[in-house]
């Protein structure tokens, strides 16, 4: 260590959930935006959250405490705030709560931040806007109140850890304006900014300060890698400073390593789940190492074997070694506690945060005080570990077999070419054929008769009954509004994931394990812990019923396999594949159940899968090959007559069109309003020729576009995208929007598309 007088860490977490663990800040925040809750009670409950967090972890061992983690929406549209980053266009919402929330979800008058996925995660971001015209400045007041607080509630009992986005993963996630220069060009201008930052946080008692680069885990360039590791000199060399940790997950620093130890940092955080000890070569002797080897982004139990062989070779190497989670426990849910209906064999072998942050003390002192000290904790560590793999329902040779044989059987589906003219001539759509992605909105009615059903307050002929009126009230709404092809609705499932993980073996669910997707959306991902099969027809009854009430044709949805792995928490004894196929094969079951009852069009969503992509190029294609596999597994049992959709939404689809394209589906939706049709430009330079429906309202925002606005985004789709292969449709599921705005802008989108459609007859 180096003259900074901060003392070694030696047990803590690389940050923490925020929503709580009952999602209080959900239900606040919500309250906030329908006008029920003012600011200062939306404050208060905020607060309450931030002692708690803090507490439980002083409570687990832990003596370094994270403070900064917390964030009414989301991390990186703070630190847009904190350097002075948020677009020109939200000035002119006055209060400072309103306008960040303008940035986040739009009003009437402002449309959001685009929305993306953070690195290879399911949470989302709000994308920085960068233009020439932006001027950084630092506006510090939201850190340091946070660390005040902090130190106030913690009172001295462990260090305090300001945790902080890196300019380099900052500038690195933003988005240029058109016309104005990459973000990552002005990585000097913020270099001044975060060193004024280090001297205040060191005036305001701060021990230490950590910046997250995960950026370090991606392909950068030795020009890139030289600047940041530039950057890092500068803040080292402040003289009044806390000490500094550079915290790089969701993989190997890489080339980027060797530079960074070499500025001046105190300590370096590693992920040594999806990463690796680093090579002997690497001199780790001037720096402390946070060793990420308990993980934070699945919820199984730690091997303490494994971890402390990790954590024993760094000691020897490093000149200091504390123990840490892979990143921050915002990707898991808060624990195990109250989980009573799940298999009590599998509970026994989930670590969720409040078990994590145990794991974290039980190796910290295995590792300062000796595997002795603790021989009967890590004995029963390893009982556990041990009976899950012992555990013989977590090889089922039929289904192993029955796959094994589908596969090299090699069914496939027809050419395109094929495909296209069978399907014309069955469905007999017009131009620019209207339809949604699935999902319409949730009415707290619904959420009730499910709850009632699943509590045995109702029986399952009223439930029944309840959801076919449900069915009934969309199919009717559609009708109305003029769309072309229908969808249920979907009232009967609660999640697109969770539905489907709940009919099929081999996963449980939870009753409170909810995680943050973005703002005030949480999910509460199911658990594969063993061989996945499908007793039996999971949507069919529902479709069938659905479209008795029509005779336009409403299509089957299902929730693709590589969507299924990227939102639950996996087994991690076998490859992502053979989960990936297994669950394959059971969806494709579903589809061929849907066929022989009638269905013409089949969705089969799959918005996952470019989040599952490796954050190195040297690893993508082999997951490229076996996620584009496991969708044609899924789809591969109908016929060339019906027509097979997908979709995709909210990421960067550039670098994975050819893999959308491998996915051989007839027609694709995919997300395109926030960024204003980017995708059509993709689609036309990669040749895509499959038809296509680039979203035109962005259901993320609680905005309802006018006419006007979704036809200029079809006339800027119809530019890259001929009007024969071109599908209408938002941006995703109605499944968070109210009904009263879903109508609107549905009714606008019909308006819309029929203004297109004279114009092609001109």
């Amino acid at each position: 260590m180096n003259s900074i007088n901060s003392t070694p860490i030696k047990a803590t977490v690389a940050g923490v959930p925020r929503i709580g663990p009952r999602r209080e800040l959900k239900k606040a925040v919500e309250a906030h935006w329908a006008g029920t809750l003012d600011a200062a009670g939306l404050a208060e409950v905020a607060a309450q959250l931030r002692a708690d967090s803090w507490n439980q972890l002083i409570d687990a061992g832990l003596d370094s405490v994270p403070t900064n983690t917390f964030s009414y929406y989301d991390q990186v549209l703070d630190t847009a705030v904190l350097l002075g980053a948020v677009p020109e266009r939200y000035a002119t919402v006055a209060d400072d709560l309103e306008r960040y929330f303008a940035a986040a979800r739009g009003n009437d008058q402002l449309p959001p931040l685009e929305m993306t996925k953070w690195f290879d995660t399911n949470y989302h971001y709000l994308v920085p806007e960068i233009d020439d015209r932006t001027a950084f400045s630092l506006n510090p007041s939201g850190i340091l109140a946070d660390l005040r607080e902090a130190a106030q509630v913690v009172a001295g009992r462990a260090g305090l850890r300001p945790v902080v986005i890196g300019p380099a993963t900052f500038l690195k996630l933003a988005k240029a304006t058109p016309g104005s220069g990459e973000p990552f060009a002005r990585l000097s201008e913020l270099t001044p900014l975060y060193a004024e930052l280090v001297s205040l946080l060191a005036a305001d008692g701060a021990a230490w300060v950590q910046f997250d680069e995960p950026v370090l885990a991606t392909d950068l360039t030795p020009e890139e890698i030289s600047a940041i590791a530039e950057v890092y000199a500068t803040l080292a060399a402040v003289a009044d400073r806390p000490a500094i940790e550079v915290a790089v997950y969701f993989g190997d620093p890489g080339e980027a390593l060797a530079p960074l130890l070499g500025t001046g940092i105190e300590a370096i955080g590693l992920d040594l789940v999806s990463g690796s000890v680093p090579a002997g070569e690497i001199d780790l002797s001037a720096v402390q190492v946070v060793a990420g080897v308990v993980d934070g982004r699945n919820v199984w139990r730690t091997d303490p074997d494994t971890a402390l062989q990790k954590l024993q070779e760094l000691a020897g190497r490093a000149a200091g070694v504390a123990v840490s989670t892979s990143c921050s426990l915002l990707h898991v849910p808060y624990t195990t506690e109250g989980e009573d209906d799940l298999d009590p064999a599998v509970r026994r072998w989930l670590a969720f945060g409040a078990e994590k942050l145990s794991e974290v003390d039980l190796l910290a002192r295995a590792l300062n005080d000796g595997a002795d000290s603790v021989a009967a904790e890590l004995g029963a560590a390893r009982e556990i570990l041990a009976s899950r793999a012992a555990d013989p329902r977590l090889a089922n040779t039929a289904v192993r077999q029955r796959l094994a044989e589908v596969i090299e059987s090699g069914a496939q589906r027809g050419s395109a070419q094929v495909r296209e003219q069978l399907q014309t001539q069955r469905l007999g759509l017009p131009p620019l054929p209207t339809t949604t992605i699935g999902s319409f909105p949730q009415t707290p009615e619904i959420r009730r008769t499910r709850a009632g059903f699943k509590n045995g307050r109702i029986d399952e002929t009223a439930y029944t009954k309840a959801m076919q009126d449900e069915i009934a009230a969309v199919i009717e709404l559609q009708t109305e509004l003029g769309l072309d092809v229908l969808v249920h609705g979907e009232p009967e499932r609660n999640d697109m994931v969770q539905y489907f993980a709940e009919l099929l073996d081999g996963y449980a669910s939870t009753a409170n394990g909810w995680v943050q997707s973005y703002g005030s959306r949480c999910v509460r991902p199911p658990i594969l812990w063993g061989d996945v099969s499908r007793p039996e027809p999971m949507t069919v009854g529902w479709w069938q019923y659905a479209q008795s009430l029509t005779d336009k044709p409403v299509k089957g949805m299902l929730t693709g396999p590589v969507t299924i792995i990227a939102w639950s928490f996996v087994r991690d004894d076998q490859p992502l594949a053979e989960s990936a196929n297994q669950v394959a094969l059971a969806i494709r079951d579903e589809t061929v159940d849907l066929e022989a009852a009638g269905a013409a069009i089949i969705q089969v969503d799959e918005p996952a899968l470019r989040e599952l992509l490796p954050l190195r190029a040297a690893d993508q294609r082999g997951y490229l090959d076996w996620s584009v596999g496991a969708f044609r597994l899924a789809t591969s049992g109908v016929r060339d007559e019906t027509q097979v959709h997908t979709h995709l939404c909210y990421s960067e689809f550039g670098e994975v069109i050819d893999a959308i394209a491998g996915l051989d589906a007839d027609v694709t939706s995919i997300e395109a309003a926030r960024s204003k049709m980017e995708i059509v430009d993709d689609l036309g330079s990669s040749g895509f020729a499959a038809a296509v429906g680039p979203g035109v309202y962005d259901i993320h925002s609680p905005r309802v576009p006018d006419t006007a606005e979704v036809a200029e985004l079809l006339q800027l789709a119809l530019k890259g995208v001929p009007a024969n292969r071109l599908w209408v449709n938002p941006d995703c599921g109605l499944k968070t929007r109210g009904t009263t705005e879903v109508k609107a802008a549905l009714q606008n989108l019909v308006a819309a598309t029929e203004r297109a459609r004279e114009g092609l007859s001109v």
